[in-house]
């Protein structure tokens, strides 16, 4: 059985389209906080997962990333510590754990590889979840020396897809803008001049390829995972435009930051274990199934109100 962490949220509700022989558990906050060390070495004594692909975590965008760096930090240390040391106590043989292109440093050589992560200061804008994504990287490998654990980390890029979270200041690009052009009428603000470059990857796309992972990767190395077209945010902000049918204008506000201007990254280990490009889903198609699932789901989706 696998046990799948921040089964409510995005990535998790994507496992249910993937198709496998295993059977999958999704584990929400609802049933258990994974805050709480008891709590979280009793769920796990109870059900003897035999891996577990985590994907609990505290998460934002920009805004939300400055305004709580603290619970950011404190939150997600304390999830990562309770859960690899849960999957010890009980005997997992295999957690795969997610990360984020944020754990990069600001200043770094493109494109993204593995081995710069610890190199320099990730961007200030979100420096407190960086670190605690990186000390997951770093307890990982800590337990695999210390203990044998096999448990190994992957970093995507930024993601998107059904069952996001679209509250307008806590969500990531894509669904904050998926929302703000839904209830807009003449005209949507967007932060920034829209010329960052980003690179995305579709829920469904990450879900495959963490069952992937779990099969054929066993390196203590972290492994960049995530689709690597860049598009601008100006692009991405357009297609959403006309996917969402939304007619009035868009005005980019440069006294708002934008975040790092590009961070392309290198999933070359990825491709050599026999992941290629074609594997991930074409961006116009996964963006359109996004935009028509939130149409039709409003209001009842996460931060709607």
């Amino acid at each position: 059985m696998i046990l799948v962490t921040g089964g409510s949220g995005m990535v998790g509700h994507a496992f249910s389209q993937v198709e496998t022989n295993e059977e999958i558990v999704l584990l929400s906050s609802r049933t258990c906080d994974l805050r709480n060390k008891q709590k979280t070495y009793e769920l796990f004594e109870q059900l003897k997962p035999d891996a577990v692909i985590h994907l609990a975590a505290r998460v934002g965008g920009i805004q939300a990333n400055m305004d709580h760096m603290a619970e950011f930090y404190s939150d997600n240390i304390l999830i990562n510590t309770h859960v690899l040391e849960a999957s010890k106590r009980s005997g997992v043989k295999k957690v795969v754990s997610l990360l984020s292109t944020c754990v990069y440093p600001n200043e770094v050589t493109y494109p993204l590889t593995e081995d710069q992560i610890h190199n320099g200061q990730p961007h200030s804008s979100n420096f407190a979840y960086a670190y605690a994504k990186r000390m997951l990287d770093v307890q990982s490998r800590a337990y695999r020396q210390q203990h044998g654990c096999n448990f190994i980390t992957a970093v995507p890029n930024n993601l998107f897809g059904e069952n996001d979270n679209y509250h307008l200041k806590d969500s990531h690009v894509i669904p904050a803008i998926m929302h703000k052009m839904l209830k807009a009428h003449t005209k949507v603000e967007l932060w920034g001049d829209g010329n960052p470059l980003r690179e995305f990857t579709y829920s469904w796309d990450l879900a495959k390829i963490l069952l992937f992972l779990l099969e054929n990767y066993e390196d203590p190395e972290p492994i960049n995972v995530g689709n690597p077209n860049e598009f601008s945010i100006r692009e991405i902000a357009y297609k959403i435009k006309d996917f969402m049918g939304f007619d009035g204008e868009i005005k980019w506000d440069t006294t708002k930051p934008a975040g790092q201007f590009r961070k392309p990254s290198c999933n070359k280990k990825l491709q050599a274990l026999g992941w290629t490009p074609d594997n991930y889903t074409p961006l116009d198609v996964s963006l359109e199934r996004s935009c028509q699932w939130f149409k039709l789901n409003y209001p009842n989706v996460r931060g709607a109100q």
